[in-house]
């Protein structure tokens, strides 16, 4: 099978062009430099916001992974984040359909349904969360990624092409990532959610209403989007810190995370998967973050969501992949966390 994949140079696009060479695959690979370093069978400079370069780099190929997207409200201003995202997924399709391609794996975000880039709160309707959620987006990266799924929606029902989104959250760079370092913050933040929790009910609640005040300003006044001077958490480990870094951003990113390895073998599965129509899965890992009890995590930081889709067991994920594993075979091999840390919590 000849695969063309789109930003190719990036974080999960090297990753997958690799893997899919060693399964096999030939590798048609396309970003915005003339050269790249990055393990291929052919190479083309292709903007996807330019159709008919994206039509020339689609013929010939049997398949499409669409990764090349800005990654977040960051990285540009709104209308521009949202332009590449939508017009490169738009004519990512349009040129699959012209040529007669029928199968197309796009990079979605966990962020379609409205969390970690929110301008406003989340609020999930329950837990664990599925791809059944309803969409709050309130921000340009999530509403692009929200809008990119339709566009997939538009494309089965117009040319009947097939197609998996993967809805990914934080991406890790595999064992790299594992040091020494992120294992003692991961240590000091369940510790420091075990102290808290044990404190009187009347703190724990004057320090989270302290705490999501703080969350909801700086995110009502855009302080995660273009142009952010500066990332609003510190690697400090004093208790007001980590309170601040577990509502601000891990309670908004659910501790939801997934190995890079594991992404691109998502990738294998969703272009080689028996189906048909256009579907969303959540691809993460099967642990939170923290490997955390996940029933505690959502009592403390989502004290009024009470519906459960099926009870918590441990400290699974916030975010079921039960779809993703019976659709497309999708089970993670890789994990932040080791035996011991299991045995530990």
């Amino acid at each position: 099978m000849r695969v063309l994949i789109t930003g190719g140079n990036g974080l999960i696009g090297q990753v997958v062009a690799q893997h899919l060479l060693q399964r096999g695959f030939e590798v048609h690979l396309t970003d915005l430099t003339d050269e790249t370093q990055v393990p291929h069978t052919t190479y083309a400079r292709c903007d996807v916001t330019r159709y008919d370069e994206v039509v020339e780099q689609a013929r010939g190929c049997d398949a499409v992974v669409h990764m090349a997207a800005l990654r977040g409200p960051m990285h540009d201003i709104g209308p521009i984040v949202y332009h590449i995202n939508t017009v490169g997924t738009f004519n990512v399709f349009e040129a699959a359909a012209q040529v007669g391609i029928r199968r197309v794996v796009q990079a979605s975000s966990i962020n379609a349904i409205g969390c970690a880039w929110n301008s406003l709160d989340f609020v999930p309707a329950y837990f664990p969360i599925d791809e059944d959620h309803p969409s709050s987006t309130s921000d340009p990266y999530s509403l692009s990624k929200h809008h990119s799924e339709s566009i997939a929606d538009y494309y089965w029902r117009r040319a009947r092409i097939t197609s998996i989104a993967l809805r990914l959250p934080g991406v890790y760079l595999g064992e790299a990532h594992k040091t020494e370092e992120l294992k003692h913050w991961r240590t000091a933040m369940c510790r420091f959610l075990d102290d808290f929790r044990a404190l009187p009910q009347d703190e724990q609640h004057h320090a989270l209403g302290a705490v999501r005040a703080r969350t909801l300003k700086l995110r009502a006044a855009k302080g995660l989007e273009y142009p952010a001077t500066s990332w609003p958490v510190s690697a400090s480990l004093d208790r007001e810190e980590l309170l601040w870094r577990a509502y601000m951003i891990d309670r908004f990113n659910l501790w939801a995370s997934v190995d890079v390895r594991d992404a691109a073998r998502a990738v294998e599965q969703a272009l080689m998967a028996d189906y048909e129509g256009s579907h969303a899965l959540f691809i993460n890992e099967a642990l939170n973050s923290l490997n955390y009890d996940a029933e505690a995590l959502v009592r403390l930081f989502f004290p009024d969501i009470t519906q459960r889709r099926r009870p918590f067991v441990g400290g699974e994920s916030l975010v079921s992949i039960e779809r993703a594993r019976a659709l497309i075979g999708f089970d993670p091999l890789y994990s932040l966390h080791g035996a011991e840390d299991a045995a530990n919590r």
